[in-house]
Parts: C-alpha cells; sequence; structure tokens
C-alpha cells in the first residue's frame, strides 16, 4: 500500500477558452473506475472557466483547483480573487508560488506563504510550488534555493491533507528539457527530508510533484522515482489524451 497517494494534476495556466469545456469533459470521461482507484485526478482551469469545469466534473472523481489567489479574504483588490472565492466556485486546491508567478509578478517566499495561509483559512488545499533557474542549478544552489523557498512559503502547521509541494524546475516548464531521474530523486529527497525535519510524521504525509515538461513518455519512469507523489503538468494537460496517459503510467 502506497503510504502517499499519488496524484496527477494539470495546470491549464492562460489557456482555454469555452470551447474548451468539451476537451475537459473528455478528461472527465476518461477518470474511470481503475484509474480513480489509483491516483488521484485535479485540473487547474484559468478562473474564467473554474465554475464550467465544476460543473462538467460534478459527481466524478476530478477535482478542480485554482491557479492563484490573494491573501486577503475581501477587499480593494481590483483584477484579484480570493481562497474563500475560489472554495465558493467549487474548486478544492489552489497553486501558489509557481515560478511564472514568482518571476511574471516579483512574488516573494512571504507573499506565498501569505496565499498558502489563505488557501487553509478557505479550505483549500495549497499546491506550494518552489525551483530553481538554470543557472542556480549550473552554480550548484539547486538544493539551497529548493529548501530556502520551501521554508519561506510554506506556513506553520503544514498536513499531507492541506499541503502539497510541486517541485518545478524553472529551466525545464515548457522547454521540453528535464533534470535526470538522479537530480529529480535528489531534490525530491531534500525537500522530504526538509519537509520531516519540520512537520516530524506529518511531513511523511505531504505529497511531492513533479512539474516540468512532463509527458506521457517519459512519465513512468518519472512517477517511478522516490518521493515522486505524482506530476504537476502543463501544456499536457490541455489535451485529455495525453493528460491521461500521464496518470495511467500508475495502472
Amino acid at each position: 500500500m502506497k503510504l502517499r497517494r499519488p496524484l496527477v494534476a494539470g495546470n491549464w495556466k492562460m489557456n482555454g477558452l469555452k470551447a474548451s469545456v468539451a476537451e475537459f469533459t473528455r478528461i472527465v470521461e476518461g477518470c474511470d473506475g481503475p484509474l480513480a482507484a489509483e491516483v488521484d485526478l485535479m485540473v487547474c482551469p484559468p478562473a474564467t472557466l473554474l465554475s464550467a469545469f465544476v460543473a462538467a466534473a460534478a459527481g466524478s472523481d476530478v477535482a478542480i483547483g485554482g491557479q492563484d489567489c490573494h491573501a486577503k479574504p475581501c477587499g480593494a483588490h481590483t483584477g484579484d480573487i480570493a481562497a474563500e472565492m475560489l472554495a465558493d466556485a467549487g474548486a478544492r486546491a489552489v497553486i501558489v508560488g509557481h515560478s511564472e508567478r514568482r518571476c511574471d509578478h516579483g512574488e516573494t517566499d512571504a507573499q506565498v506563504r501569505a496565499k498558502a495561509e489563505a488557501a487553509r483559512r478557505a479550505g483549500l488545499v495549497a499546491i506550494v510550488c518552489v525551483g530553481e533557474t538554470r543557472a542556480e542549478r549550473e552554480a550548484g544552489q539547486a538544493l539551497d534555493i529548493v529548501r530556502g523557498q520551501l521554508a519561506g512559503s510554506v506556513p506553520d502547521g503544514a498536513t499531507g491533507a492541506g499541503l502539497i509541494v510541486a517541485y518545478e524546475p524553472v529551466w525545464a516548464i515548457g522547454t521540453g528539457l528535464t533534470p535526470t531521474n538522479e537530480d529529480i530523486a535528489e531534490v525530491h529527497a531534500a525537500l522530504r527530508a526538509a519537509l520531516n525535519a519540520r512537520f516530524g510524521s506529518e511531513g511523511e504525509a505531504i505529497r511531492l510533484l513533479y512539474g516540468g515538461s512532463v509527458k506521457a513518455e517519459n512519465a513512468g519512469e518519472i512517477l517511478a522515482v522516490p518521493d515522486v507523489d505524482g506530476a504537476l503538468c502543463g501544456g499536457a494537460s490541455l489535451k485529455a489524451e495525453a493528460f491521461l496517459a500521464i496518470a495511467r503510467s500508475y495502472l
């Protein structure tokens, strides 16, 4: 029996229009009994599609998540979305601290931590992302970077039920490049050790996902790496066939 149940999550990023509900419906239809028995599936669409995806997933084993949230529950924050709003729309989780948010919007570890706390306040699972740049890896700083991001971005009192950590090396996102399985194992082992040191037995229950150019062709090998409890997929999650093929690597 697996200590942690696998999760394959899809981050649709800034992709998808109303017509995309049909493609998502194919994901829902493909999450049959055997697959649902072995793997948790989640899709995080843009906010404009969240309610439609929740409706399309009703009664299925596919969960819906948000891509970001504001730290405050409400207020004068034009264009932002509170974690409570995501929960009210039917989301069960929210991604925080993705490298594209850290880079494009200058988000700091402290801001990511505040968003993770907001997710907990709203009853959502926080998917906290960490990852190094190519320059940081080449300088031998990868482990220091991800440990630092983990320490600064994850709130105190985290539990396996309320927190997921996703390791996404910045240089591998959308590039087709992936670290070696040994590199992935090294980082995930470091993250697991840090979680266990900080949270004790609860640290062992927190799932660690790998993200960064995960596709059907390499999913089997990556998902078999120790301490990899699933995947956070980007482009591959936009097509039902590709996304389901990744999840079926567990069968």
